[in-house]
């Protein structure tokens, strides 16, 4: 595990340097290897105007060493005025050569995925937020949970196709297998989404660890109830543990209290929302239990039971993520218990192909 940066509590920045619109932030990060791994392969860097988590994947060592790759790049962003997308591209093919090289040849290969916001650089406030592979990003306003991030996994595209439900994903076979990733001697390519960036908001940055033991509904409940950022991290990760902790979990929590002269208490409590309130206006009566018992909500398996991109890039992407997908037929079943399975990207996927940048 590898942590660039520091917590911060009220901290007050400049949107832009030598503008007049300063934001105040709160931020969290908080990692643990969990109930079933021996090292922890995970990494964050928590260094504005970047902040994001990567999750590692190779087997043995090869996997941390790749996370750590991918947070030392985007470290060296922390401090500077403004972060574009090339900028993020370019930070991770970096960290690809620091992989090849780092790791040397492994037997199944080093990657990562990576996922994290940035501040934008458009004119108004705005969040950058982008992804590779399958951690997450969050966002938590006004009592409404919503995932900013879309998967680059098998299962999510079974998912979009209508092919099996949320639920399903859940427990099947193959919900360890993403089509992308930071790695592998093969061209990075993220996805981009800009969020506005509003007092009030509070952002969740969580690798699958996380996403494993929590359902949405839980991870609402946790960012609904705990006041400040800190508590609201170490409540998440705390009950991903408890439930299960089959994978190491790693969360940024990012709380917004105030755009220019636009403030938000910090309390949201005090922000004019009750809190029975919050939960009840996205979920029925049900879902109010469920969050209340959230730590045993997960499913676990039995055996029996863009902007910025660039065209080219970008279809060059989607055509990497629906090879590996149709290659999905030929991977062998799995007959065993995968609760703790490590996560791994489809082989034989065409890939872009990574530009000379020497």
């Amino acid at each position: 595990m590898t942590a660039r940066g520091e917590n911060g509590v009220r901290r007050r920045l400049n949107y832009r340097a030598g503008g007049d619109l300063e934001l105040e932030l709160s931020w969290f990060a908080v990692t643990d290897v969990g109930r079933r791994r021996e090292n922890n392969q995970d990494s964050y860097v928590t260094a504005p105007p970047v902040f994001a988590i990567a999750d590692g994947m190779g087997g043995h060592s090869a996997g941390e060493i790749a996370s750590a790759a991918v947070v030392r790049r985007l470290a060296e962003l922390g401090g500077k005025d403004l972060v574009s997308e090339q900028d993020i591209d370019e930070t991770l093919g970096d960290a690809v050569d620091d992989i090849e090289l780092d790791a040397g040849d492994t037997e199944l290969g080093a990657g990562t995925t990576v996922t994290g916001v940035v501040l934008g650089t458009d004119p108004e406030p705005t969040w950058k937020v982008f992804n590779i592979g399958d951690s997450r990003v969050y966002q938590y306003f006004k009592g409404a949970l919503s995932q900013i991030t879309v998967d680059h996994s098998v299962v999510q595209h079974l998912i979009d196709t209508g092919a099996i439900t949320e639920e399903e994903a859940e427990v099947h076979p193959h919900a360890n297998v993403i089509t992308r990733a930071v790695g592998f001697n093969e061209a990075p390519i993220p996805d981009y989404t800009s969020l506005a960036l509003i007092p009030g908001q509070r952002l969740l940055i969580c690798s699958d660890g996380l996403t494993k033991e929590l359902t949405d509904v839980g991870i609402q409940h946790f960012l609904a109830t705990e006041v400040t950022a800190e508590a609201a991290a170490r409540s998440l990760v705390h009950h991903a543990l408890e439930n299960a902790g089959r994978d190491n979990v790693t969360v940024v929590v990012i709380d917004v209290h105030a755009v220019g002269d636009v403030v938000d208490t910090g309390s949201i409590g005090a922000s004019g929302i009750d809190l029975a309130d919050t939960i009840g206006s996205s979920c029925g009566e049900a879902d109010r239990s469920r969050a209340a018992a959230a730590v045993t909500s997960a499913p676990v398996h039995t055996p029996n039971g863009t902007d910025g991109a660039g065209g080219a890039a970008s279809e060059s992407a989607r055509e990497s993520d629906e090879a590996a997908r149709r290659s999905m037929s030929e991977l062998d079943p799995i007959d065993e218990d995968f609760d703790d399975v490590e996560p791994m990207i489809l082989p034989d996927a065409p890939t872009a192909p990574r530009p000379n940048r020497r």
